[in-house]
């Protein structure tokens, strides 16, 4: 009679691959989750910029601070080594490249030629809710500005500006904006700490005003005017001109 029960007998060699498989994928799976958080990390920290000119890390240190494990940490920054956002050293350690006078008027020009022609382009795709949304974020960075939250002010900012660009649905455009982002920010933070928020100006109720207005050009130049302004802001901080930093007084 034969013998009931279970059997001893390996399982099909198609059913051990399959669980094999199935196992790659989840792995793979869990390093892209991880590589996703790694790089939203890091591509903040950047742009509110808690990565300070001049002050080297470690991969170990970032990996630490994330809660992973270094390779996810080593792809990413590799990553942004190619956007010019970050550059590693010979060491290993990682920081934010030199702002030399050359690099930062070829990211000026470069802000001034895309950024406004993304906001023409993402004019007809703004409606009520947008405009909306855009005035909470502004008032937001005014409570920032008159507390000095620094940055706070900058997540703003950033919220804003790309709040309007996204609109726009560019896939060409938009990514190299937000790699210029990227470059500039950290400058941008440490002026801020040094100076405070209280001489911040934008023109970010223009912005506003002409999306309600349907006037693209207006746009155009209220983010124009927005960007030199924050850039000179820049420049003139760091004693390259001997222009004097706007303020809201002047």
């Amino acid at each position: 009679m034969a013998k009931t029960g279970a059997s001893n007998e390996p399982p099909p060699a198609g059913a051990a691959a399959q669980r094999r498989q199935d196992k790659d994928l989840e792995k793979s799976a869990e390093r892209g989750v991880a590589r996703g958080h790694v790089d939203r990390s890091i591509r903040h920290a950047l742009i509110t910029g808690r990565f300070i000119p001049g002050k080297a890390v470690t991969l170990r240190g970032l990996a630490a601070e994330l809660g992973v494990s270094p390779m996810p940490v080593r792809e990413v920054i590799q990553r942004l080594a190619a956007e010019n956002a970050l550059s590693i050293r010979a060491s290993g350690r990682v920081q934010v490249p030199d702002m030399t006078s050359e690099r930062f008027d070829e990211i000026l020009r470069a802000r001034l030629l895309l950024e406004p022609e993304l906001a023409r382009r993402a004019l007809p795709a703004l409606g009520k809710a947008d405009t909306k949304e855009l005035e909470d974020i502004d008032n937001r960075m005014d409570v920032s500005i008159a507390s000095g939250d620094a940055e706070g002010y900058m997540r703003l900012n950033h919220a804003f500006h790309f709040r309007i660009y996204s609109a726009a649905r560019s896939t060409v455009l938009l990514p190299l904006v937000e790699s210029l982002w990227l470059q500039f920010a950290p400058f941008m933070r440490t002026v801020y700490g040094r100076l405070g928020t209280a001489v911040l100006v934008d023109h970010h109720k223009e912005a506003i005003a002409a999306i309600r207005q349907r006037k693209d050009e207006a746009l155009a130049a209220a983010i124009a005017a927005d960007i030199q302004d924050g850039m000179d802001f820049i420049e003139q901080a760091q004693g390259r001109t001997g222009r004097p930093a706007r303020t809201e007084n002047s």
